[in-house]
């Protein structure tokens, strides 16, 4: 009778040793997700910054486009004031459309300059270009690594027995990033 209830009490203590494994293992990779997002977060607000230069030096062009230029500030606007829980898959949806709109109307926006020479031979211009070009290569490339590390995640999470624990302790599956709709077809710009 003592042995079996010593063998009872191991089967026990590994059960809970694999538990709390488990479970801190879905803790790490939950912080990863945070922090990587977080990664994300910070190159579209870099992006963001640099947009006020932009359009401040492009207005200084006298005949150009006003309504693109409207588009880029509105687009901003709405970017940056979105604020959503990424868990939140609608809200999650809507925060990637703004991204998208911004992307899309400053690719309208570099299309039109151009159009305008003294624009193009604008040495500030030219290094804000430059700048955003990186800009939007960091934003590609954090996506990227953050849908790797999300992948990486919800795989854990739905991996049995890992799946049984996350639903006990309430982890959720984390949102992709994912192309805007219609992003395959460049900007239509007419002059």
């Amino acid at each position: 009778m003592k042995k079996r209830t010593s063998w009872i009490i191991w089967i026990i203590i590994l059960f809970i040793i694999f538990v709390v494994g488990q479970y801190n293992t879905l803790v790490k990779l939950d912080e990863v997700v945070k922090t990587q997002r977080g990664q994300v977060e910070s190159v579209y607000q870099r992006r963001a910054d640099l947009i006020p230069n932009i359009v401040a030096t492009v207005k200084g062009e006298a005949d150009f486009e006003q309504k693109t230029l409207t588009q880029v500030i509105e687009a901003r606007a709405n970017a940056i004031q979105l604020k959503v829980d990424v868990n939140n898959a609608e809200e999650f949806v809507k925060f990637q459309e703004a991204q998208g709109e911004l992307s899309q109307a400053l690719g309208r926006l570099m299309v039109l300059t151009e159009n305008y020479p003294s624009l193009r031979a604008n040495q500030a211009f030219s290094d804000l270009r430059v700048q955003l070009e990186g800009s939007e290569n960091r934003i590609s490339v954090e996506r990227m690594n953050y849908n790797e590390t999300v992948k990486n995640y919800n795989t854990k999470l739905r991996t049995f027995p890992t799946n049984i624990i996350a639903g006990l302790f309430g982890f959720e599956k984390a949102n992709l990033f994912e192309a805007t709709e219609g992003s395959e077809v460049a900007p239509v710009v007419e002059f």
